[in-house]
């Protein structure tokens, strides 16, 4: 399909055909395994049940250390993220939502006071822009102006997704983060799926192959992405499978940094200070990397420099590596090599492991669909 029809399609299917998010047809978009902390939990149940009910993007993707933080969440549907974010920036932080659907636009722009009033603030901390992803200039929105980009489920279906990924770094802060969970794909997509309008609806037949996005960041600016967490998409109709073939799909959470230009990438020793609220014991900041309050850890250079150059500069302690050493799994000259970590790979080390790991849900309910 191409771009406008694209963006027809998705506007049809999202704003006239789904009535709620029991109306999906396949399991896709959430990750799992994220510890969700309670004032996250108390967030989420505090958004209306009519934006709930209507949002149809899956899981939940909510960073950590959010107090006062500006936050753009692009294709944001009914506002359910928004929402949930706006009572964990506080008042003094903001969050703006994007999305081209005028029927998502309008519950999410309805329901702005109610939340204002819930949360206790004086003035509203969220606000909903009508308008596409690929275009978010045009749309009104600052450069270099968010401190965290979100988005879940959303990337897969644009046309453009270089546009979405050079769009999103041009109106974040340096050091700023893109948080997001989306659909990969093992593989490139025919066109005979591409073209598919139910599937590219479904988050399926508009995903990307995983090492695409590894590509792109790197074109863009972005620092390497890093997996947070990841499920399996599993295809149950058969009507699908024929069409998809032997293709193979995962629901991943990355995050990826904006550097600032000429960031060194030298390897550290870090200890974390145990002092972002909800996660005083420990902090995950990829799956890879799960620091320990107080415990000193080796860190590989793009590691060292995402922690350093973000938010999360004052939440460690740095000190130099050891020559011998310079942050687990790599060494020596290797330390700085970018990997192109495969999702379906990582899937099953776990499985080999023996660890359990649950397929992909859809939207605000608890079912799969």
């Amino acid at each position: 399909m191409e771009g406008t029809q694209v963006h027809d399609s998705v506007k049809d299917y999202y704003g006239k055909r789904l009535k709620t998010a029991d109306d999906l047809q396949t399991q896709a978009c959430v990750t799992v395994g994220k510890v969700v902390t309670k004032p996250v939990r108390e967030a989420v149940a505090a958004v209306h049940d009519e934006v709930a009910s209507k949002y149809y993007g899956c899981g939940l993707v909510i960073p950590e250390k959010l107090e006062g933080m500006n936050i753009l969440d692009l294709g944001s549907g009914s506002g359910r993220d928004c929402f949930a974010l706006s009572k964990l920036v506080g008042p003094k932080g903001h969050v703006t939502g994007i999305d081209m659907t005028d029927e998502q636009i309008a519950v999410s722009r309805k329901y702005i006071d109610y939340h204002t009033e819930k949360f206790g603030y004086k003035e509203p901390n969220t606000d909903f822009v009508q308008g596409y992803i690929e275009k978010l200039r045009e749309a009104g929105l600052k450069e270099n102006y968010y401190d965290i980009i979100i988005s879940n489920c959303v990337i897969n279906l644009s046309p453009d997704k270089r546009a979405v990924l050079k769009e999103a770094y041009s109106v974040m802060k340096e050091g700023g983060e893109f948080y997001f969970s989306d659909i990969y794909a093992d593989r490139e997509l025919d066109d005979t799926v591409r073209k598919d309008e139910i599937l590219w609806g479904e988050c399926i037949s508009g995903a990307l192959y995983w090492k695409e996005l590894f590509t792109l960041a790197a074109e863009i600016g972005f620092s390497r992405p890093f997996l947070v967490s990841a499920a399996p998409v599993p295809i149950d109709r058969e009507d699908f499978k024929k069409i998809l073939g032997e293709a193979r799909f995962v629901s991943v959470t990355y995050r990826l940094f904006k550097l600032p230009p000429g960031a060194k990438m030298e390897p550290l020793q870090v200890m974390y200070n145990g002092e972002i609220t909800g996660y005083e014991k420990e902090f995950k900041f990829d799956h890879q990397h799960v620091f320990k309050k107080d415990d000193v850890v080796m860190v590989t250079g793009p590691v060292a420099a995402s922690l350093k150059c973000s938010r999360f500069s004052d939440e460690f302690e740095y000190q130099p590596a050891p020559k011998e050493s310079c942050g687990s799994p790599c060494n020596g000259s290797t330390c700085d090599k970018v990997e192109f970590e495969d999702p379906f790979e990582y899937l099953e080390n776990l499985a080999k492991a023996g660890q359990k790991v649950e397929a992909s849900c859809c939207g605000g309910s608890t079912k799969c669909c």
